[in-house]
């Protein structure tokens, strides 16, 4: 009995879809998606089973929910068992409900070719903590919500979305009521939530799909590692030729994003569970950070001082086009135990060989160097990065390659010690950044032989004079009265 009826409304919302695929027409054989659940980053991947409804059909759209778009940090696209990316352009929401998005094919398809297509989406700041208070002694419960349908412009034979903790406590989650499936609209197995499958879903890129039918669900779940955040980020490459070096220093805002601490904190109960090797799952005792190696003259210092209490071991630096990834490990504590809701601000920084991360390029004329985007905490999403390469007094031709666009870009002057006319600089910024989005600037520039006399000239004609200021001053009488 729900046949014609499902055809009339299918007709319906056929009818009042907007027209987004590009010429051509698709229809879905199957859509799954999966949703990886973490702390303050989600990793999602769909799988688009696609068949062509006409011939030379190579723009496939896609559509994310309107808070899914807004949670989404980065989205790739490709076809299944091939590394290769795939050309994504973003086409722009639609009444304010969803985002489109439009992805070229390797190739035209024929009337009934079929492919798979899968997109991957790392969100953030779609989990938050539930309860928002905890003790010292409790357990840690994260919340994540997210739409029930995938969206398409096209139809969809089936589809089902698996949701898996990275714990198998899962406290509670929705059961929606679902019109597109005859069976449980949900199962659990082990800490996995399937929803669906559904089928025959017409096309759900529209308004009135999204007000009609769309609805949100929620998953409790135990997560029992701590939710880390880094509020901002600033980091500073200086690059020096006359020291062959390359600095680069961290300004560092992190913030522990778990349930916050109820009451006052122990320092007794603190040492109990370190001694039982029970601590809480909100609590960050410290950090494991991956640097380059060949780095010396490391430095760790917060707002009070210099911190001691940390380890680090270097590694020797790594030939260039070698494929040994060779890194140090530096065993990073803070000043105090990092609880739930807290901030800890600090700096670290380090020296390099320029020679590690710089090259000369014999076709261009130009040296170019390599900046690491950012060091990569697994787990943890930058809010917002600045991101800042001071390169030699005098550089000019100044060009810069980074691996994803940034929010803006400038080129501005850096003046610091010894400098006469102050040095170029390229600034970057960022946000709700991930470990995906761990790359490297590179930065191009030409410095002429004039420009590496300014520091020695300039401490020349400084020291000179001095000279001759101390020569006048010896011979002038000061004398009130002989």
């Amino acid at each position: 009995m729900l046949g014609p009826w499902r055809s009339s409304v299918s007709f319906f919302f056929l009818a009042i879809a907007p027209f987004v695929s590009a010429g051509h027409s698709f229809e879905n054989t199957a859509i799954v998606r999966t949703v990886e659940l973490g702390g303050t980053v989600v990793h999602v991947t769909t799988t688009y089973a696609v068949k062509a409804l006409e011939d030379g059909s190579n723009i496939y759209t896609i559509a994310l929910g309107q808070k899914e778009h807004e949670a989404t940090s980065a989205l790739t696209a490709k076809i299944k068992g091939q590394m290769a990316p795939l050309e994504v352009e973003k086409l722009g929401a639609q009444d304010g409900d969803f985002q489109l998005y439009d992805i070229r094919l390797p190739g035209y398809l024929k009337a009934g070719g079929t492919t798979n297509l899968v997109v991957e989406t790392v969100q953030t700041h779609v989990t938050y903590p539930y309860p928002e208070e905890a003790s010292q002694k409790d357990g840690q419960s994260l919340k994540y919500e997210a739409d029930l349908l995938v969206l398409s412009p096209y139809d969809t034979a089936v589809q089902r979305t698996k949701i898996r903790s990275p714990f198998p406590q899962i406290h509670s989650y929705t059961e929606p009521n679902v019109e597109f499936t005859e069976d449980a609209p949900v199962t659990k197995s082990g800490a996995t939530l399937t929803y669906g499958p559904y089928k025959n879903v017409f096309p759900s890129a529209n308004k009135h799909f999204v007000a009609e039918k769309q609805q949100r669900i929620y998953v409790h779940y135990s997560y029992d590692h701590p939710v880390l955040e880094i509020v901002k980020l600033e980091r500073a490459a200086e690059i020096s030729h006359w020291g062959a070096n390359l600095n680069i220093q961290d300004n560092i805002h992190l913030r522990n994003a778990g349930p916050r601490l109820k009451g006052h904190f122990s320092r007794l109960e603190h040492q109990s569970q370190a001694f039982f090797q029970r601590s809480a799952p909100h609590m960050l005792p410290g950090l494991t950070l991956h640097l380059p190696a060949g780095i010396r003259d490391v430095y760790f210092y917060d707002l009070i001082g210099n911190v001691s209490t940390s380890q680090l071991r270097t590694a020797p630096s790594v030939p260039k086009g070698s494929q040994n990834t060779q890194f140090s490990v530096l065993e990073l504590k803070p000043r105090y135990p990092l609880m739930g809701g807290w901030n800890y601000s600090f700096t670290l920084g380090w020296d390099s060989p320029l020679a590690d991360s710089a090259g000369w390029d014999q076709d261009l004329g130009k040296w170019i160097v390599g900046v690491p985007v950012m060091t990569v905490i697994p787990g943890t999403v930058i809010d917002e990065e600045e991101l800042k390469i001071i390169l030699p007094e005098g550089a000019t031709e100044v060009e810069f390659f980074a691996p994803f666009p940034a929010l803006n870009d400038e080129l501005s002057t850096a003046v610091t010690y010894l400098d006469t006319t102050g040095r170029p600089a390229v600034t970057l910024r960022y946000k709700n950044l991930t470990d995906t989005h761990a790359g490297i600037v590179y930065v191009a520039y030409k410095v002429p032989f004039s420009a590496h006399l300014k520091k020695p000239l300039a401490v020349a004609t400084a020291l000179t004079g001095l000279f001759v200021l101390a020569f006048v001053w010896k011979r002038v009488d000061t004398r009130i009265q002989k």
